[in-house]
């Protein structure tokens, strides 16, 4: 360990690099972009022909292939490459690799795990048990004892804030945030649409981030940041809560009222009185329909327009939501027996020895699966039948919202070959609709005939109205040699027509769809929705994502450790914490992970660096014999885990992937903000709670906590 504080590798080449690459990479998480990669249309139309013929791909149409013109025009595909928190870490790990910066060493020990943390580990505990928790959401529990709330408060508007509030972090204590971020956000949405007298729904929408994020400071298991912590300094779980308990909820208490009376204190935003939509009785009386069924929704969040009816829809996903009782009942059961096993474990982990947190989860979780299979299953004649039901009735809409002369649009032409038709125009191919293009212009004849080279399958009209109807429109007499040739040009696309129909009737299909993988893939994904719609639901709301990133990040941190850099800021640390003490400690950590989550990879990517750093501090210590105070120690860890849960509600959406998911739901819904409206409105909600977390914190630590030298847990 005293090699690893050697600060004179900074100076090695490699050393730099690792630096500006670990700082490069915090840049592409906070900035996301794309980068513009231009195939060659040659390679890209070869590499696609070679995927049909495998039947990878369905079969590649030629006809738009006439179209030259085009083809010079652009020689290349433009294909984006995206650099984000799911790629950006990554490919820095390899390029330090690729350089030698780091090595196997560094690769294993983040990944499988150094000093006490235990990446691996964390990641399968998180992730199987936030299927537990998205499957208790996706009963439809969350929204069910939401509408319960709204029914306590109802039409007052500040009771039912509060209601909410403490709602929401009752909740996200328990089951940590993001499933509050994806039934609460949704739910909140929804509700602030069919409200006439909220004018904008951004007092709802910050609220509850906020008070998610806080809520999941108290227990281990709420936070991925919460499991680094623990393991790095090897803290039992319910220390970690009694600890934590105290702050948070003082924190929560004296934040309700400055938002309610401070930050969003106009009645456009929280009415004294809130005027809500009624739901029709029939609506009322309606069966309400599982949401995770493809299309049990109906037109989806992303469109533009909004009808009549998804506002029904929407009022009715409120005032008369789906609950999955046994579903729910069973869940909730599944995730107290696992919360309370595995504080038990972790409590008697010194008479019984360590066991990985995940022993608990991922039997949980595997029951949990099994039982959404087992409901998919035994209900799958009625999902399937509502899926159905639905996607017939979406079809319908589509097609009567669709504009006339759409309809008669040929699949597969090309839109270059666009001209004027009568008004009623008459089934596109026979014989009565192409001779009343006899008396349009001259240059009729050309896009006729370009048109049914393009498509061979008809006309394609467009949505104009005709300048001149046939019976006013006359040819001049000195054009009867050029009307005759139209006339024979007519009859002659009046032949081929004739044949390529009869050709049709005798053989309908005469380039039949051939199976391949792309077709087969998505009619099975579309099977296993209407078949086991919990299951795919909870599957896709999983934050698989965080498993690269994390498992990378922790590597390029370890790259620090190796290079000296994390030694150097143990260093400032000290000198930091021998200036101001421990209120100075609480202070400077506190300020210090807020706003290194905005910067540094998230709150997760925060946790990791500055767990590392105090761990070299501790060394630091132990190297010169002299023991840092219990109090100032423990002040440091606990002042670390509130700033990295605060910090997810801080100024940018990567602080934390909840902020991400929280911007995307939220867009799918039509409300979209934008990262200055983010940061503006956080800033005081965040220095509030900061402010008054630590100065809970401070008095804590200084009546239970001494100036004898820390021991662990």
């Amino acid at each position: 360990m005293a090699e690893d504080l050697d600060t004179n590798k900074i100076k090695e080449w490699r050393s730099i690099v690792t630096l500006i690459v670990f700082l490069l990479t915090n840049i592409v998480v906070l900035f996301p972009f794309k980068i513009p990669i231009y195939i060659p249309r040659v390679i890209y139309n070869g590499f696609l022909n070679i995927l049909s013929a495998c039947r990878i791909i369905p079969s590649r149409r030629h006809g738009h292939s006439h179209n030259k013109g085009s083809d010079r025009a652009s020689r290349f595909v433009r294909m984006n490459f995206s650099m984000s928190l799911s790629t950006a870490p990554l490919i820095a790990d390899l390029f330090l690799l690729a350089i030698s910066a780091i090595g196997r060493q560094e690769v294993h020990d983040g990944t499988v795990g150094a000093d006490n943390v235990s990446p691996i580990d964390i990641m399968v505990f998180f992730v199987t048990l936030a299927y537990i928790a998205i499957s208790i959401d996706a009963s439809g529990l969350i929204r069910f004892l939401a509408f319960k709330v709204l029914q306590k408060g109802g039409k007052v508007g500040h009771l039912l804030f509060f209601y909410l509030y403490a709602f929401f972090f009752s909740l996200g204590t328990f089951i940590g945030n993001d499933p509050i971020i994806l039934s609460g956000t949704a739910f909140l949405a929804y509700m602030t649409r069919v409200s006439s007298n909220i004018d904008n729904p951004r007092a709802w929408m910050y609220s509850q981030f906020s008070i998610a994020n806080i809520a999941s400071a108290i227990l281990v298991s709420s936070n991925p940041a919460n499991l680094v912590l623990a393991g790095a300094f090897q803290i039992k779980f319910i220390v970690y809560t009694a600890n934590m308990i105290v702050p948070v909820v003082v924190t929560a208490v004296v934040l309700f009222p400055f938002l309610l009376y401070v930050v969003f204190a106009s009645p456009q935003l929280i009415p004294l009185s809130i005027e809500m939509e009624s739901l029709s009785d029939e609506a009322k009386n309606k069966k309400p329909v599982n949401p995770n069924i493809p299309q049990a929704k109906g037109k989806k969040d992303e469109d533009d327009e909004e009808s009549a009816e998804d506002k029904e829809a929407a009022l009715a996903e409120i005032m008369n939501p789906f609950l999955d009782k046994g579903g729910a009942i069973f869940g909730a059961v599944v995730m107290a027996v696992a919360l309370i096993t595995l504080l038990g474990l972790n409590a008697a982990s010194s008479e019984i020895g360590e066991h990985p947190v995940f022993w608990i989860t991922l039997p949980a979780a595997f029951i949990m699966f099994c039982w959404d299979l087992t409901y998919g299953w035994k209900h799958r004649k009625e999902t399937r039948k509502i899926a159905k039901t639905r996607q017939a009735e979406q079809d319908e809409r589509a097609s009567s919202s669709r504009p006339a002369s759409a309809m008669f649009q040929t699949p597969g032409a090309s839109s270059s070959f666009v001209h004027v038709v009568p008004p009623t125009p008459e089934p596109a191919g026979s014989e009565k609709s192409i001779r009343s293009l006899s008396n349009t212009s001259p240059n009729t004849d050309q896009t006729i005939s370009g048109a049914e080279r393009d498509s061979g399958d008809g006309i394609l009209l467009n949505k104009e109205e005709p300048k001149y109807s046939s019976t006013q429109l006359s040819l001049p007499t000195t054009n009867n040699l050029h009307t005759r040739k139209l006339d024979a040009a007519l009859d002659k696309a009046i032949d081929e027509e004739k044949t390529r129909s009869c050709s049709e009737d005798t053989h309908p299909s005469q380039e039949p769809q051939r199976w391949n993988l792309t077709t087969w893939i998505s009619a099975k994904y579309r099977w296993l929705q209407e078949t086991f719609p919990t299951v795919m639901a909870v599957l896709s709301h999983l934050p698989l994502k965080l498993v690269p990133f994390a498992l990378s990040m922790f590597v390029l941190i370890q790259g620090l450790v190796t290079k000296g850099w994390i030694p150097v800021f143990a260093y400032g640390w000290d000198h930091w914490v021998t200036k101001t003490g421990t209120i100075g400690a609480i202070g400077g950590m506190g300020f210090l992970a807020v706003i290194l989550c905005n910067f540094a990879g998230t709150n997760i990517g925060t946790a990791i660096l500055l767990a590392r750093v105090v761990q070299a501090w501790q060394q630091i210590h132990i190297n010169n014999g002299i023991p840092i105070s219990d109090r100032t120690f423990w002040a440091t860890v606990y002042s670390m885990a509130l700033g990295v849960n605060y910090g997810a509600f801080s100024t940018a959406f990567s602080a934390s992937l909840a902020g991400l998911l929280w911007r995307d739901i939220l867009a799918r819904k039509h409300i979209h903000v934008r990262r200055l409206d983010f940061a503006r409105e956080n800033i005081p909600i965040i220095a509030t709670s900061m402010v008054v977390g630590c100065a809970v914190l401070i008095g804590e630590i200084y009546i239970i906590r001494d100036n004898s030298p820390y021991k662990m847990g």
